[in-house]
């Protein structure tokens, strides 16, 4: 036999339901930043062979940098400032003097290349001694979306991000896919929200 619910009993149900969840999308709405400001973002090409055979370039069209090009255009349409571009070779004291050079003029750094496996690959090396806050969330989530695309093989990047004072930083894959996935679907939606943390006193 099926007992019937009082319709007091179903409004009362129902009122519960709305105090309960409707506090939760507020303070979810609350935490997120209402304006996209413009931040000065440094870019970092990383890639020994790409330096050997261009050298110190101002433009990723002068090294044929199809990712670093892939960065700049999506932070550009999304309104942000590029404060400078460069191309170095994989070695962890440049890489780090690198990120260390654009701490004081720049909100964000993103980097593209060497977060693979092999022995010279050491941008996530380089880059971690220095983060003060690290944001494991970017990684897994990336992978995670990542699988989608290529399947079992993205337990290979070791893509991360992290805070350095109040910059924010982002460790990007060379591959022109993984940078496109990574700045539509994480960087581009959330930088707004992590700066606004990271410049919380």
């Amino acid at each position: 036999m099926r007992l019937e619910t009082e319709p007091s009993v179903r409004n009362a149900i129902y009122a519960l339901m709305q105090s309960t969840c409707m506090p939760r999308q507020r303070s979810q709405a609350h935490h997120k930043p209402a304006v996209n400001m413009p931040y000065d973002v440094g870019v970092i090409s990383i890639s020994t062979s790409r330096f050997a055979k261009y050298g110190r370039v101002k433009t990723p069209e002068e090294a044929e940098d199809i990712s670093g090009r892939i960065i700049i255009d999506f932070l550009r349409s999304a309104g942000h400032k590029i404060h400078s571009y460069m191309l170095i070779s994989d070695e962890a004291a440049i890489i780090t003097a690198s990120v260390r050079s654009l701490l004081s003029n720049t909100d964000v750094i993103i980097t593209t290349g060497g977060t693979g496996l092999a022995p010279r690959d050491v941008t996530i090396e380089a880059v971690q001694q220095m983060l003060q806050k690290e944001i494991p969330g970017f990684g897994e989530l990336f992978r995670s979306i990542s699988y989608d695309e290529i399947g079992s093989s993205a337990m290979l990047t070791r893509a991360t991000s992290g805070i350095i004072g109040n910059t924010a930083i982002f460790c990007l894959p060379g591959s022109p896919n993984a940078v496109t996935l990574a700045m539509e679907a994480l960087i581009v939606p959330e930088l707004p929200h992590i700066l606004l943390h990271a410049s919380e006193q």
